[in-house]
């Protein structure tokens, strides 16, 4: 049982991941993206 826990656990920290990189990089709609870095 203990290691389903572990398992599942960071299955849901690589979905928070992939979610935050998915919101990061505008998913192919760069009117989305968010503004990190402004290039002069």
């Amino acid at each position: 049982m203990d290691s389903t826990n572990k398992f599942v656990e960071k299955l849901h920290v690589k979905q928070d991941k992939a979610e935050k990189n998915k919101r990061t990089q505008g998913n192919g709609n760069p009117g989305k993206k968010l503004p990190n870095k402004v290039h002069k």
